[in-house]
This record gives C-alpha cells, sequence and structure tokens, in this order.
C-alpha cells in the first residue's frame, strides 16, 4: 500500500466554505473514490489555509487515471478549483506527493 500526502492552499476568504463543502462531498464522488482505490483519505485543514492531503493506494497512477475518467471528478474539481491559491488548472492536477522520509509501522 502506497501512502501519498500532498500540500495544497485554500484562499483565505474560502476557508469556512470549503470546510462546509468537504462535510457534504457527493455520495457519487465519495463512491468515485472508493472505486478507483483511494482509501483512507483525510484533508486537515490549517487557519492560514494550508491544506495536508493524505491517502492510501496500491497504485497511485492507475488511482488518478480511474479518477480523470470519471464525470463526477470532472465536475468536483471544476466547483474546487476556484477555492484554492497558485493553482493552475484542477486541484487533482496540482497535487504533488511529497516525499516520504519515515514511517513508524
Amino acid at each position: 500500500m502506497q501512502r501519498v500526502c500532498f500540500l495544497l492552499k485554500v484562499r483565505q476568504d474560502r476557508l469556512e466554505e470549503y470546510k462546509r463543502r468537504h462535510q457534504a462531498v457527493w455520495p457519487d464522488m465519495l463512491a468515485a473514490l472508493r472505486d478507483t482505490g483511494w482509501h483512507n483519505y483525510s484533508l486537515f485543514l490549517r487557519d492560514d489555509g494550508l491544506l495536508v492531503g493524505y491517502f492510501e493506494t496500491d497504485d497511485l497512477e492507475a488511482a488518478q487515471a480511474g479518477m480523470a475518467r470519471t464525470d463526477v471528478n470532472a465536475r468536483w474539481q471544476a466547483e474546487m478549483a476556484p477555492f484554492f491559491e497558485d493553482l493552475d488548472g484542477r486541484p487533482d492536477e496540482g497535487m504533488r506527493p511529497l516525499t516520504e522520509v519515515f514511517h513508524l509501522d
């Protein structure tokens, strides 16, 4: 299982709305994530807008490609893109995994 962690920056003026949106993620989006191999997915948001994402997957490329083929992901990414700073394009395309340097099993 591959562990993936990434950072993005949510705009200060959109923090509360971003949180609200993630309290009610569309059921078909949740199903698509599960069906394409995204497991144990969490998002953590700091008060200054720093967003830390973490998930586990058997195959990162396959999980991303699977989501890219879904209509629900295209709609979700289009709606979420305006929430982020310094992002050209969709949030899922701007996600750059961090290098894992330690893991306590």
